[in-house]
C-alpha cells in the first residue's frame, strides 16, 4: 500500500532531481506461483486455514509469490489482493515467462531505470516515471520482465512495482484483447490504485494526497495515469464520454446531485459490483458505498468513461 507520506514526498520533488533514477537495490526474493488445485485455491487473510478467505484463485491461475510467510504458506499477490496461500497447492518458480497483468511504478524517486537484464549491472534501456503502467510478461529472481514504450522489453526491480490485474484476475492469454477488454483492464488498474487511499480524510477543497474532497480525489487518481480532469464535480461531467448506469465499468466516474441547482454536486469512481469509491462527507474519509440501492442510487445523474 502507498503511504501518504511517500506520495507527498513524490509530489514535492524539485525539478532539479528529475534527472535522477532509482537504480533498484536488492529486489524482493519473489517468484511466480501456479495454482494446482481442483476447484481453486483460497487466498487467506492469515497463514492458517481458519482465517478469512479473501478470494479463490482458479486452478491454473498465477500469483506473485512475495515470501515464505510460515511453514507451508506463502505470502502472495493475487489480482492485486495480498494474502496467504498454502504451499501444497502452488508450483513456484523464481524464473518464468508468464503474463502477470500490469505493473504500476511506485518509486519514491523521480524515475525507475529499466535494464536489459535482471540486475543493476545490466545496461539501462529506458526509464519509467512514477505512476506509469506497464505490462508484466515474466519474472526472474525478484525482477519483473516488462513490455513498455513501443514494444520494448526490459527488467525492473519488483521493489518498485505494484502488480495489477484485469477485473477477472486473469493471466492474460496470448490472444489480443478487444478494445472493450483493454478498457476494462485499464479501468481496473485505476480502481486498484484508488483503493489504496481508503480511509484518507475528506477535507473540502483538498486535492491530495493527505486529504481529498470528492473531485480532488478523482482528479488525483486519474492524474497518476496521465489523464487530466477538471477540478469540480460539475466540471468533470464534461470529461470523457457519457455511459448509462447499466453500462458502467470499473474506473468510470459516477455523478450525483442533491440539494443544488448545479448539474452535479458529488463524484466518485465505479469499482464494479454495484459499488463506487469516493471521498465522502459520510465519515469524512475515502470510502466505498453502494450505487445499486439506497441514497446514492436515488440521486445518481450519470456516468462518464475517461478512456
Amino acid at each position: 500500500m502507498f503511504s501518504t507520506g511517500k506520495l507527498l514526498r513524490v509530489a514535492v520533488i524539485s525539478a532539479a532531481l528529475t534527472a535522477l533514477c532509482v537504480v533498484g537495490a536488492s529486489a524482493a526474493d519473489i517468484g511466480v506461483g501456479t495454482v494446482n488445485a481442483d476447484g481453486g485455491l483460497r487466498l487467506r487473510s492469515e497463514p492458517t486455514t481458519e482465517s478469512t478467505a479473501l478470494a479463490t484463485a482458479p486452478n491454473g491461475s498465477t500469483v506473485v509469490v512475495k515470501e515464505e510467510a510460515a511453514e507451508g504458506w506463502y505470502k502472495v499477490d493475487f489480482s492485486s489482493i495480498e494474502g496467504y496461500m498454502s504451499a501444497d497447492y502452488l508450483k513456484v518458480e523464481t524464473k518464468a515467462d508468464v503474463k502477470l497483468g500490469y505493473g504500476l511504478v511506485k518509486t519514491t524517486g523521480a524515475c525507475l531505470n529499466v535494464r536489459s537484464g535482471p540486475s543493476t549491472s545490466s545496461e539501462k534501456v529506458g526509464s519509467l516515471q512514477y505512476g506509469e503502467v506497464v505490462t508484466i510478461t515474466g519474472i526472474d529472481n525478484g525482477w519483473f520482465k516488462i513490455s513498455f514504450g513501443d514494444g520494448k522489453t526490459g527488467y525492473v526491480s519488483s521493489d518498485y512495482m505494484v502488480t495489477c490485474r484485469d477485473s477477472a484476475g486473469s493471466r492474460g492469454d496470448a490472444s489480443a484483447p478487444t478494445k472493450a477488454a483493454a478498457a476494462t483492464s485499464r479501468g481496473q488498474q485505476v480502481v486498484n490504485y484508488a483503493k489504496q487511499f481508503l480511509g484518507v480524510p475528506y477535507v473540502y477543497g483538498a486535492s491530495g494526497p493527505k486529504a481529498f474532497d470528492c473531485s480532488g480525489f478523482t482528479k488525483y487518481v486519474y492524474k497518476a495515469f496521465g489523464y487530466t480532469l477538471n477540478r469540480s464535480a460539475t466540471g468533470q461531467l464534461s470529461n470523457g464520454t457519457k455511459v448509462s448506469k447499466s453500462q458502467l465499468q470499473p474506473g468510470d466516474l459516477v455523478f450525483f446531485r442533491y440539494k443544488t441547482s448545479k448539474p452535479a454536486s458529488h463524484v466518485g469512481m465505479y469499482i464494479g459490483g454495484g459499488q463506487f469509491i469516493h471521498a465522502s462527507t459520510t465519515g469524512y474519509q475515502v470510502r466505498i458505498s453502494s450505487l445499486a440501492s439506497g441514497h446514492y442510487s436515488n440521486v445518481f445523474v450519470g456516468g462518464r468513461r475517461i478512456f
